[in-house]
């Protein structure tokens, strides 16, 4: 089994990067700098998790299009992640209930005038789709996987600091010796269990996102603080900062409220300490 043509793992490309923010198109910015280092803080715990599998996803889509026995380590790492972070939730419930809301707050915008209709078609249909995907997974995710002795050997040594040594797990070393092209057959296989639900998850997040547009902010003092009114579904507070800033944007918060803290980098053995000056940046907090 090898995943899908358009699928999260066989094209990369579909899962966006949210590493930089990249003002390639002036307009998409309030402020004029040609990059922007974006943040990000979940307000609830179901974005929280979408957002770990996103970094996942990610990471094992940039692996897996490499040869290399530690890329390959390093994908099947990711893969380990993902099925632990599955065995703690029912995330097919939660990511169906997601798209559910998702549609239900777009179908209020249909008898709207103003809005491009075609577009929210194009959203609604694609949102059924990935409903109708969801739906016909049985069981639980990538179920086959969790029964895999091989898998369960390099998942209890990956605990322990370097525990997954040649002379540890000999049968993992042997399939690190193998052709790239089996070790990728393999790893496309398995990843393909999470073809579905990453393809959902990364769509909610993309209209999460794409919910509320960047403002201009000020941080007097290098802090921002701002109450959010607890009867919307604020979902995600995100800040895009100029990357030749001397400062890193240290997110806090949940429902009720959130606070911003700018703190001078640094990598010597003293801590970051909050700058005094006032700071220009972008803001969302995006509710849907």
């Amino acid at each position: 089994m090898t995943t899908r043509p358009g699928s999260s793992f066989a094209n990369p490309l579909h899962l966006g990067d949210n590493d930089d923010y990249m003002a390639s198109n002036p307009t998409d910015s309030p402020l004029p700098v040609s990059k922007k280092i974006l943040y990000e803080q979940p307000l609830n715990e179901r974005v929280r998790t979408f957002l770990r599998l996103e970094y996942l996803f990610k990471q094992a889509a940039h692996h897996l299009s490499r040869d290399s026995e530690w890329d390959s380590r390093a994908t099947l790492i990711c893969i380990l992640d993902m099925l632990a972070i599955f065995g703690n939730t029912n995330l097919k419930s939660e990511v169906l209930k997601e798209l559910e809301r998702h549609s239900s707050n777009l179908k209020r915008h249909e008898q709207n005038p103003d809005i491009d209709h075609t577009h929210l078609h194009g959203l609604l249909d694609k949102i059924t789709a990935h409903m109708d995907s969801m739906h016909q997974i049985n069981g639980q995710i990538a179920s086959e996987l969790r029964s895999s002795e091989f898998l369960l050997s390099i998942r209890q040594r990956s605990a322990i600091p370097g525990g997954t040594c040649d002379f540890d797990l000999p049968a993992f070393h042997y399939w690190l010796k193998q052709p790239a092209k089996t070790r990728s057959r393999d790893l496309a296989s398995w990843l393909g269990n999470f073809d579905e639900i990453g393809q959902s998850i990364q769509l909610i997040l993309s209209l999460t996102r794409e919910s509320t547009p960047m403002k201009p902010t000020l941080a007097q003092g290098g802090i921002f603080q701002r109450s959010l009114d607890p009867n919307l579904p604020f979902q995600l507070v995100r800040i895009a900062l100029p990357a030749g800033l001397p400062y890193y944007a240290e997110l806090s918060g949940g429902r009720h409220r959130f606070t911003v803290r700018f703190l001078q980098f640094s990598i010597s053995g003293d801590r970051s300490q909050q700058t005094d000056q006032d700071v220009e940046f972008d803001l969302a907090c995006c509710v849907i």
